[in-house]
């Protein structure tokens, strides 16, 4: 019997088949068998955190193949993409305070910045530049100093709690549509104010090592002693690095600011173990795996992925070691329960999300459309989002084929729904979907579009790519991006949920008759 409902547009259309079977034998492998923990444990507290191009993203790369040739999945290889730059790593690092008193202070090495060969001992100087012009101003009164680049931020006492889960009021907020600003800027102006901002980088840099710095701190982003930090240096072999930079947590940050601010002299010892393990540019790898489609529909896909590179200070748990266990945990699953899906499931665990998705860029570019490359060196060096239209879509053999992408990124929280990226035709869809796990905290589709992450890759093409809607927990508080992205921030729990979802979805995705339906593609402006 044809089941009817009513769509958003109030016309009836029939709906979606879900096979509650096969949601049933999920949920009893993801809830009561899993081994998602067992895989995000490995991935953090084995091999750590996974900096692009680093040792421990190497580890990832093989253990990750490894695991699901075990599991039994096919064709699972790394792929990589050009010349993403050198890999790095650092073992130790120590700020003491000399001087106007003794003790330690709380500091961490921005990626792909130099060591100081041992410890080093200078005075503080505090300096601003902001422009290419304000370097000249310290020329010859750098030597031997230790640079304090950024101002004394004032303590602001939070007023969120610091974690946080969605209520119904927070759902019922995210299922309303925001109509989009008009940018405020040109692009003209977003490639000027870029331009800028990589040329001063550079030179500063450069002026740095010239005038003899031995190291430079910046505040760190966040208060309560946490130490939020990213790149720094350069991590491109025919570029500067620059000389020892590191971000310090603000409530020890801001007393050296004041000390010199008064006259009072700073001393400081810096001690940073930190290599580069390449001589020249390396390119990164993406890990992929399948279970293949059967019959007519085979060479058709549905994706889903998350990143596996992560930043240094942690051990990228948060971000993102806990979105990739849940797409290895539905991958597993889905051999488990000896799911044989009509369309071939594909995942991917990407490298370079943190520098610009560079490791999912890649693959779409590669396998399903690209628009042509510019010939100009100077629009050639700009970001994607940045450059100039340079023709229409070039669409490769897998662009027809393909159905669906999935993403995890936004920690480790319960999935509460799903954002359908302002594809209105698959709200019904993923309704249905998400109906059998309504008991689990999972109910919303929002219209909304959210960003930021892998799935932009595939949307940015006109593909169906999606991003799931989680519970905030403290991703934005304490771990995003920080020392405190750690196993202890975790809810298991909440992984072995998403999971099942995960499965659910990519199952249904490669069964349904048709592949999802695509929004129109808005090209470059």
């Amino acid at each position: 019997m044809l089941v009817l409902c009513l769509g958003m547009s109030g016309v009836a259309i029939a709906q979606e088949p879900v096979d509650l079977e096969m949601v049933s034998k999920i949920r009893q492998e993801a809830f009561h068998r899993s081994q998602v923990m067992a895989t995000f444990s490995h991935l953090t507290e084995s091999i750590g955190p996974r900096l692009t191009n680093s040792p421990q993203m190497a580890q990832a790369n093989a253990w990750t193949r490894s695991q699901f040739t075990d599991w039994g999945l096919a064709n699972v290889h790394d792929e990589a993409f050009d010349d993403f730059g050198r890999g790095w790593e650092f073992t130790e690092a120590s700020v003491q305070m000399l001087a106007p008193r003794v003790g330690p202070l709380h500091a961490l090495p921005k990626a792909w910045t130099p060591g100081t060969n041992g410890p080093v001992e200078g005075e503080v100087m505090a300096v601003t530049i902001k422009k290419l012009e304000d370097l000249d101003k310290y020329k010859g009164k750098l030597k031997g100093k230790i640079l304090l680049l950024s101002e004394a931020r004032e303590y602001k006492p939070g007023e969120k709690p610091t974690f946080h889960r969605h209520d119904d009021a927070g759902l019922g907020e995210l299922q309303a549509f925001e109509i989009p600003k008009d940018k405020n800027e040109s692009r003209a102006e977003r490639v000027k104010k870029y331009t800028e901002r990589v040329a001063l980088t550079k030179a500063t840099n450069e002026f740095f090592v010239a005038e003899g710095v031995l190291a430079t701190l910046s505040i760190s982003g966040w208060d309560n002693g946490i130490i939020r930090v990213g790149g720094g240096g350069s991590r491109k072999a025919d570029e500067s690095v620059g000389v020892p930079e590191l971000a310090m947590v603000a409530e020890h940050y801001n007393p050296l600011v004041r000390a010199v601010e008064a006259g009072r002299p700073v001393k400081l010892r810096i001690n940073v173990a930190a290599r580069f393990t390449d001589e020249t540019d390396q390119p990164g790898h993406n890990t992929i795996a399948e279970i293949p489609g059967r019959g007519r529909k085979a060479n058709e896909i549905v994706m889903l992925g998350a990143h596996m590179d992560s930043w240094h200070t942690g051990t990228g748990a948060a971000d993102n070691a806990a979105g990739v266990a849940v797409m290895m945990e539905a991958m597993r699953i889905l051999k488990a329960v000896g799911a044989q899906p009509d369309r071939t499931i594909r995942v991917g665990l990407w490298s370079g999300e943190e520098q610009g998705l560079i490791g999912s860029r890649a693959y779409v570019e590669r396998h399903l459309a690209a628009y042509p490359e510019p010939t100009d060196p100077e629009q050639k060096a700009l970001p994607d989002s940045l450059r100039e239209p340079t023709g229409p879509l070039q669409k490769k053999r897998d662009y027809g084929r393909f159905s669906a992408y999935f993403n995890m990124d936004n920690g480790s929280g319960r999935f509460r729904g799903i954002y359908a990226q302002e594809n209105l035709a698959v709200v019904p869809i993923f309704q249905a979907w998400l109906e059998p796990f309504h008991d689990v905290g999972a109910t919303t589709v929002a219209t909304r579009n959210t960003g930021s992450t892998d799935h932009i890759a595939f949307d940015a093409v006109g593909l169906p790519g999606f991003q799931f809607i989680q519970d905030r927990l403290d991703y934005f508080s304490n771990v995003h991006h920080s020392n405190l992205d750690t196993w202890d921030h975790i809810q298991p729990e909440d992984l072995k949920q998403a999971a099942a979802i995960v499965a659910s979805f990519a199952y249904h995705a490669a069964m349904r008759e048709e592949k999802l339906p695509r929004k129109p593609l808005l090209e470059n402006d």
